[in-house]
């Protein structure tokens, strides 16, 4: 993967010259540039032989060309690696490799040439008959005396009834196999009594008795001075006449209205472009207004720049007029500050002189100091506390007396604790030997009672 830059640009020439057919000169290229030395002329020539002798012939040939390694192979192998390290690593050691390659190419020419080239005879594929057992020849079959059949005996005329009844009922039947199909007309009917059972009459009793009742209450209301509705229904049919025109009279004065609605729409709108026209009109006076004080912004501009130029020319005039000003200012603010440096300076220096007696004296203190006598020895009074303020401070006096009563009261917790434990021995010891007895006790019962159970048993016999 890392050399496949270089190898790309020897295949793919050797493929647009030679190389349509020859699938291993990638290969060939690869051992050749890099692991020649490795592999020795031997190994690599067997490799070579290996392979189709054409097709390497023609690789080699093209790949060991001098003039192809010294020239196009190495500029491009240049521009990928540098052109020294190209010539003394790769393109050196195959020009050094060129003689024997040449006599291993000159090799594979002599075996080309050599070679004899056979070609294949195709055979042309002969049909065979097929190996059939013959078949036998079958005996014909002697045919089989057909049986004589008895005379039947002729049909009765009751058959022959019965079959031409049959036809006549077939074709009848053709005929009117379409008449349930036709509708026949219904005949009228009328006044027909109906029947009616006990519910149908009391339903229609009840519907009697209720139109009765009514007819006798609007009777009633009139004799108690109730009016006709008659004049009231022709009153309402009135009303509802005129609310029907007042709503008609509504809906003509809406329908105006809207068309009123539409042309004050239409007048609005023109108004409105007429404001935008007005508008558009004031827009360009004002933008002509604007362009007219841009163009006299402009002059001024122009005039305020001529004017600086002339001063500008003026200035270069009383440019050397300035400069000695400048001079001459310079040294003057030079003088002062010179003036001013030697004064901090003075007084830096009597500052510095200061410190340094006092420094000095200060030494001279402590040398006096250190010329006195010292006593190294320190006294210390173990009687008393250092003075540090902690809560369970005490002098060393005291610190060992405690540690003395301590020590005698451990010394004496030990004595009592070993005494204890004398004692619980004693105890286990006394306690053992108490068992001891016991043990002994019970077994001097059980010999006594197995001595008289002997007298017993000698005493019986005798």
């Amino acid at each position: 993967i890392e050399y496949k830059p270089l190898l790309d640009i020897v295949v793919n020439a050797f493929f647009v010259r030679d190389g349509k057919h020859c699938l291993f000169s990638e290969l060939i290229c690869y051992l050749a540039t890099f692991q020649l030395e490795e592999l020795g002329l031997q190994q690599f020539s067997r490799i070579v032989k290996s392979l189709d002798i054409a097709k390497m012939h023609k690789f080699l040939r093209f790949f060991f060309n001098v003039l192809n390694l010294s020239t196009w192979i190495k500029d491009e192998w240049s521009q990928i690696y540098d052109s020294l390290y190209v010539k003394e690593n790769w393109i050196d050691p195959l020009l050094g490799w060129q003689p024997k390659i040449e006599q291993l190419i000159k090799q594979l020419a002599d075996r080309l040439a050599n070679r004899v080239t056979t070609v294949k005879t195709s055979t042309v594929t002969k049909p065979k008959e097929f190996d059939l057992t013959t078949p036998k020849p079958r005996a014909i079959p002697i045919p089989e005396p057909i049986p004589l059949q008895e005379k039947h005996q002729p049909v009765s005329g009751f058959y022959s009834l019965n079959s031409v009844k049959s036809y006549e009922l077939l074709l009848e039947a053709n005929v009117s196999q379409f008449r349930c199909a036709t509708v026949k007309p219904e005949k009228k009917i009328d006044n027909v009594p109906i029947k009616l059972n006990a519910a149908a009459i009391l339903r229609e009793g009840a519907l009697y008795q209720r139109k009765m009742e009514q007819e006798l209450n609007r009777y009633f209301l009139l004799l108690r001075g109730a009016h006709d509705p008659s004049e009231f229904l022709e009153w309402q049919k009135q009303m509802r006449e005129k609310d029907l025109e007042q709503q008609l009279a509504e809906i003509e004065c809406r329908r105006l209205q809207g068309k009123l609605s539409h042309e004050e729409a239409i007048l609005a709108r023109q108004n409105v472009i007429q404001e935008n026209k007005k508008k558009a009109e004031l827009k360009r006076e004002e933008t002509a207004e604007l362009m007219h004080q841009y163009a006299e912004k402009r002059l001024q501009e122009e005039k305020e720049m001529r004017e600086l130029v002339e001063q500008v020319v003026e200035g270069h005039k009383n440019v050397k007029q300035a400069r000695m000003k400048l001079q001459k200012y310079k040294r003057q603010i030079v003088q002062e500050v010179s003036e001013e440096s030697r004064e901090l300076l003075r007084r830096a220096l009597e500052e510095e002189e200061e410190k340094l007696r006092k420094r000095y004296e200060l030494i001279q203190q402590i040398r006096a100091i250190e010329s006195l006598p010292f006593f190294r020895n320190k006294f210390v009074d173990l009687t008393q506390t250092a003075g540090y303020g902690f809560s369970g401070e005490m002098s060393i006096v005291e610190l060992r007396e405690r540690l003395a009563l301590l020590k005698e009261a451990q010394k004496k917790a030990e004595e009592e604790k070993r005494d204890q434990i004398i004692h619980e021995k004693q105890a286990k010891e006394q306690l053992l030997l108490d068992k001891l007895e016991q043990i002994s006790l019970f077994r001097e019962a059980l010999g006594r009672a197995a001595a008289l159970k002997l007298s017993t048993s000698c005493s019986a016999n005798h």
